[in-house]
């Protein structure tokens, strides 16, 4: 139904309707000073509820006049109005992606059809439109973006009335581009972070967690007790005049430095350390000067911590400044134990952004063996993506010691700070003189965590050049690499499948007690980390089948299954889907690997031809049955068996192993040695079977 607008006045019926009426809004917000539809800025930070979003606007000021309404009415409809029953409200972030591209192709029409309104748009200034994109976005992505926004004058044409279009885009010839132009614009193109960089990354980080951290805390907690110290006496009375006398005295004396930087004394350091008004200071010029002179400045002095993290057994830092500018400074290296907390548990959790973002004061809970040794920590936060709910659900995560750890120091940061205390682990933080304040948001935005990660790659860079140090983070094609939030998550999924045995492997080679980490949460989320492990596991298994077809490895297999092996590969390698596929291309390849590859599972000792009616790992049908459960695997024994080079290899390793524990001494227990002995003979007499002959 259209809004008729009063012509004489210019009033609309929805001019004094809250924008945001229909929102939930964030705790101790009041409506009634929300936005209102006659308004041209319209605020959204009430209607944010994720702890890290930014307090996005949407600004009418610069937008035609003549299409001002009918953005507003787009607008009004996607945050609040009545939207089609079958598709789901945009989130505050989308609402504001959509009103940004909108503007594109309104802009583009008051300048190229001043006199059409939107209802008048025809198919052809759509292509013209369409045209236009071609020629100033160089993104397929983007161009997709611009057109997909548009669409929405359509999809909500029952609220926008008169003021929507009278066709809808996507059934005009020529609006969507080529296939092969636009083939990638829906993929996940989330980079995986190099190996190279990834492993001096995560070292760095944990070195500021387990070596660096104490002293950074300690500085901080000294920061806070001068910042708190007695009121400073003023300049008038006489006992603050006697207490510089003695604070100087005293550092003669010890051959103590007074604080400053480059030989100049900072009265302010000194007022805060003596603990009086540095008008006190004009009669003790000389007597300051003359101090400086005998026992030196040094821009550390002031803090004076004892520095006991080291690096190759040398102290890692000579102290902590104040000079906010300087990479040795309170306000820096807070911010870089903050961002090496955040690599260490988006690394070791495989949590996402949103999740990390969530946590606070109390989420981590260990459960501890009955000699009191912590053996599992479980993080408690709140579960996004794929939930019905904007204001997330409660989920657990299984991490390793390194993210409880991390954990722990993002505690003790906002315990040791006296002002701005919060109980959100990543909100901003601020220690030192000049160091920037937190804004309205409760935890760092993802842009700021993106901007602070990099700045802790670009310190360690710098820190190891100043240093003479070789173990630096290297770089990617000349350039440092660009790290965000979203390739941790990508990354860890990759190295898990593809050790040994998947998951499990992942769980034991990173300390995770528990495989559930790898299985998504331990609550009603749908948005876990198993389907992103599994993705990784199907790349890694289409690219093993693919290079054994091009290296000919299937014609050499052994064991029961080998002529099936050899079959079924035989048929992927003449498939004309898989001719020239790039591994690179992984979305491309994961939906040949999920429609066209064959059943096979390369494996560290075996390589299985699965086929369900053979398969002793499957005793009864289940969910999974399609797929082999490589985790209950029976390869001695099973038809499902083929065997390459590497495989038999593998066995022969674990015979040697088993002859050096049966030469050991002492001798093993008599029950271990029939065991040992036991496996030795059908691992050999396995190898006798499908070994072909020398």
């Amino acid at each position: 139904m259209s809004r008729q607008t009063n012509l004489a006045s210019g009033f609309t019926p929805l001019d004094d309707r809250f924008v945001l009426h229909n929102r939930q809004l964030r705790p101790a917000t009041i409506l009634a000073r929300t936005a209102r539809f006659k308004d041209d800025i319209w605020p959204l930070a009430p209607a944010s509820l994720q702890g890290q979003e930014r307090g996005l606007t949407l600004r009418f000021e610069d937008i035609p006049v003549r299409h001002r309404h009918a953005l507003k009415l787009l607008a009004y409809t996607s945050l609040s109005d009545e939207i089609p029953s079958d598709e789901p409200r945009p989130g505050i972030s989308s609402v504001v992606s959509i009103f940004y591209n909108v503007v594109v192709f309104l802009r583009w029409l008051d300048e190229y059809h001043s006199s059409r309104s939107l209802a008048q748009v025809s198919d052809a200034m759509l292509l013209e439109f369409q045209r236009f994109l071609l020629g100033r976005y160089r993104s397929p992505g983007r161009r997709r973006a611009l057109r997909a926004a548009v669409v929405f004058f359509w999809r909500y044409r029952r609220s926008l009335g008169e003021e929507s279009l009278s066709l809808d885009p996507r059934t005009v010839t020529g609006w969507n581009e080529p296939q092969s132009t636009t083939r990638f614009s829906d993929e996940n193109t989330t980079a995986r972070i190099p190996e190279d960089v990834h492993s001096r990354v995560l070292i760095w980080a944990l070195r500021f967690v387990n070596d660096f951290a104490d002293d950074i805390l300690n500085a901080t907690g000294r920061w806070e007790n001068l910042r708190t110290k007695q009121p400073k006496i003023p300049a008038a009375y006489g006992s603050s005049w006697s207490r510089v006398d003695r604070y100087l005295d005293t550092a003669r004396i010890s051959g103590r430095p007074l604080p400053g930087t480059n030989g100049v004394v900072s009265y302010a350091a000194l007022a805060r350390s003596i603990g009086c008004d540095r008008n006190a200071f004009q009669r003790h010029t000389a007597n300051i000067t003359a101090t400086a002179n005998a026992v030196g400045v040094s821009k550390y002095i002031e803090l004076n911590i004892t520095v006991n993290g080291s690096i190759d057994g040398v102290p890692w830092i000579e102290g902590v400044s104040l000079d906010p500018i300087r990479d040795d400074s309170l306000t820096v290296l807070t911010q870089m134990l903050q961002a090496a907390c955040y690599i260490v548990i988006a690394f070791l959790s495989g949590m996402r952004d949103s999740e990390i973002k969530h946590l606070r004061t109390g989420c981590c809970a260990s459960e501890a063996d009955n000699l009191g040794n912590a053996y599992r920590w479980k993080v408690s936060s709140l579960a996004f993506k794929g939930e019905s709910t904007s204001i997330g659900v409660p989920a657990t995560w299984v991490v390793g010691e390194a993210a409880a750890r991390a954990i722990s120091v993002l505690e003790r940061i906002h315990r040791e700070r006296a002002r701005n205390r919060t109980d959100w682990l990543f909100a901003a933080i601020k220690a030192g003189p000049s160091a920037p304040g937190r804004g309205e948001n409760k935890a760092m935005t993802l842009a700021g965590t993106n901007v602070q990660i990099n700045r802790f790659v670009l310190w360690v860079r710098n820190y190891c050049a100043a240093h003479g140090r070789i173990d630096g983070i290297p770089d990617v094609d000349g350039k440092p690499w660009r790290l965000s939030t979203r390739q941790f998550r990508r990354t860890l999924a990759w190295y898990i499948a593809r050790r040994p045995g998947g998951s499990i492997a992942g769980a034991i080679a990173y300390r995770h007690h528990s495989v559930q980490m790898f299985e998504g949460y331990a609550g009603s989320s749908a948005s876990g980390f198993r389907s992103e492990v599994e993705a990784e596991e199907a790349l890694a298994r289409g690219e093993h089948l693919l290079a054994m077809i091009d290296r000919n490895e299937h014609i050499n297999l052994t064991g029961p299954a080998a002529d099936e092996a050899e079959r079924r590969l035989a048929d992927m390698g003449a498939d004309p889907t898989f001719a020239g596929t790039a591994t690179t291309d992984r979305r491309r390849l994961l939906r040949l690997i999920d429609v066209r590859a064959p059943a096979i599972y390369p494996g560290r000792y075996v390589t299985c031809v699965y086929n369900l009616d053979k398969a002793l790992c499957r005793t009864r049908t289940g969910v999974d049955a399609d797929t082999p459960d490589l985790g209950n695997c029976k390869p001695l024994a099973c038809h499902n068996v083929a065997l390459t080079d590497e495989n038999l290899e593998t066995w022969q390793v674990e015979l040697a192993a088993i002859d050096r524990d049966l030469g050991s001494r002492p001798l093993l227990p008599p029950l271990l040695i029939d065991r040992l002995e036991a496996r030795r003979k059908q691992i050999s007499q396995f190898i006798a079977r499908h070994q072909e002959p020398q």
